[in-house]
């Protein structure tokens, strides 16, 4: 047996594994790293395919972004597991007919491209990296991949739109009027002239006289 067919074998045992205990844990958080084991055991196979881009967007995007806000969500919330696990069984037959389902789907696509693997092979092309990714996108596909960009950065922007929202109940100022403040803006001095009153009704020589600032 080849050292990299061993390396592909382990991979995939302990991404099984870790894929079972991600549905069996009774712990979120133990859950949620078990699910980040699974991605970098499918990282590691991604490599030994020399598809390294994929194995990089796999750890970057998944395990370094996805995952940590699952754990920071999982982390947060107050999740009664026992209330969760307490009807686990009874989604099992929904669970196994939609499983069943999703492989039969994805055997009818993938099983002509498994046909058709050796012609694959021997045309190294078709495989390809990070190099051969890159030249694609910015070439074939270079008005795609902008559209996409700008579909993403419109959608950014509409996120952060309609969660800005003023509220009246909390104080707020702007950075950049506090910025541009001087020395005389923040206190000003004012001279008064003293105003005397009488009280009315007292008489005049016990009248008694209020100095106001």
């Amino acid at each position: 047996m080849e050292f990299k067919t061993a390396l592909f074998y382990v991979f995939a045992a302990i991404m099984i594994l870790a894929s079972l205990r991600v549905i069996t844990a009774r712990n979120p958080v133990h859950a949620a790293l078990f699910l980040v084991l699974a991605f970098f055991n499918a990282a590691g196979i991604w490599m030994l395919l020399e598809a390294e881009f994929l194995a990089i967007v796999l750890v970057l995007v998944y395990v370094g972004a996805v995952m940590v806000l699952f754990l920071f969500v999982v982390m947060m919330l107050d999740i009664d597991t026992e209330k969760l696990r307490a009807n686990f069984w009874g989604y099992l037959p929904v669970a196994s007919f939609v499983g069943v389902i999703i492989v039969l789907e994805m055997a009818a696509v993938l099983w002509r491209s498994f046909l058709t693997f050796d012609q694959q092979v021997a045309n190294p092309g078709n495989i390809g990296g990070t190099k051969e990714l890159g030249m694609l996108i910015y070439t074939k596909y270079i008005y795609g991949f902008e559209i996409a960009a700008v579909v993403l950065l419109v959608a950014i922007i509409a996120a952060v739109a309609l969660t800005l929202r003023k509220r009246k109940d909390t104080k707020f100022f702007d950075p950049a009027d506090a910025v541009r403040v001087k020395r005389n803006d923040r206190l000003k001095i004012v001279k008064i002239d003293p105003v005397t009153t009488r009280v009315a009704g007292a008489a005049d020589s016990n009248a008694e006289v209020k100095e106001a600032p």
